[in-house]
């Protein structure tokens, strides 16, 4: 789907509803023609294929997200190069970064992922273990908790999502009395991302439907 399509779309369901451009597997000239399109806002999922395409791309204004599992031993790669950590699943990890970034003078920014399901494959704070670390993550300073991110289960029908984006806005909107920069909802996919939209996602987060099929790794 043509990309401009997908921007009126979202103006429809919600204008507050940004793209995030899930760049990951995808060639730099892919990338750059999107760009080109006026994107700006790209999401990677590996740290080493990241740092490359952010270094190839550097004399281009581009924001860098990242978005996938941030394995403990990549930390101090990432920190103060991404706009967002859309990933931040742990109270451990979310420490180590407070840590890393404290020992470089940065503040990082992070989403929290919260694992609405339950889904045993799939990372993430469950709503009672984010409730009980709330406390610990508040005394850090070498972080910003802007955001919730989720991944519903996978399903043909995109009604079925509905009900976990309404339970992470919900969320979202309770976390802003602990967390005061708390204003982003990282939400929805190709499959569903109209429907994150309604309600209420400020990012979707859009791969093939933007760029086609990925490279195989």
């Amino acid at each position: 789907m043509a990309y401009l399509q997908i921007l009126s779309q979202l103006q429809k369901a919600n204008p507050q509803t940004k793209i995030l451009a899930v760049s990951k597997l995808q060639s730099v000239q892919k990338i750059k023609e999107l760009f080109e399109q006026g994107h700006t806002d790209f999401a990677e999922n590996y740290v080493q294929e990241a740092l490359l395409k952010i270094a190839d791309l550097q004399s281009l204004k581009m924001n860098w997200h990242f978005i996938g599992h941030l394995q403990k031993n990549k930390i101090k790669s990432v920190i103060g190069h991404f706009a967002s950590i859309q990933s931040a699943d742990s109270l451990e990890l979310v420490e180590m970064i407070n840590r890393k970034a404290k020992d470089v003078g940065h503040k990082e920014r992070l989403f929290l992922q919260v694992n609405f399901a339950g889904e045993q494959s799939k990372e993430g704070f469950s709503i009672a273990q984010l409730e009980s670390v709330i406390p610990e993550i508040k005394k850090l300073d070498s972080v910003q908790i802007i955001g919730v991110m989720t991944m519903p289960p996978l399903s043909e029908n995109p009604e079925n999502s509905r009900q976990y984006f309404s339970q992470a806005r919900k969320l979202r909107d309770q976390l802003q009395n602990d967390f005061p920069l708390m204003q982003e909802l990282s939400m929805g996919t190709s499959s569903d991302y109209l429907v994150a939209a309604e309600e209420g996602a400020t990012w979707v987060r859009l791969g093939t439907l933007l760029f086609g099929e990925r490279i195989k790794k």
